[in-house]
């Protein structure tokens, strides 16, 4: 199983604390949470939604 570990997007740049970060877990799908609060809450969708999200924003 594939699993990306926490990113934020490359249009965040290095100075941009305003941000929300990604995991993706092939299979499973992705969790969300706010880069200034990692031991914060998260939001988790399935592949499904995940993959119908990022075709709608892209």
């Amino acid at each position: 199983m594939r699993d990306t570990g926490w990113f934020k997007s490359s249009y965040s740049g290095t100075a941009n604390d305003q941000c929300v970060e990604v995991r993706v877990i092939a299979g499973r799908g992705a969790g969300i949470r706010d880069s200034k609060q990692r031991q914060g809450d998260q939001v988790w969708v399935g592949s499904r939604a995940w993959a119908a999200f990022l075709g709608r924003v892209r």
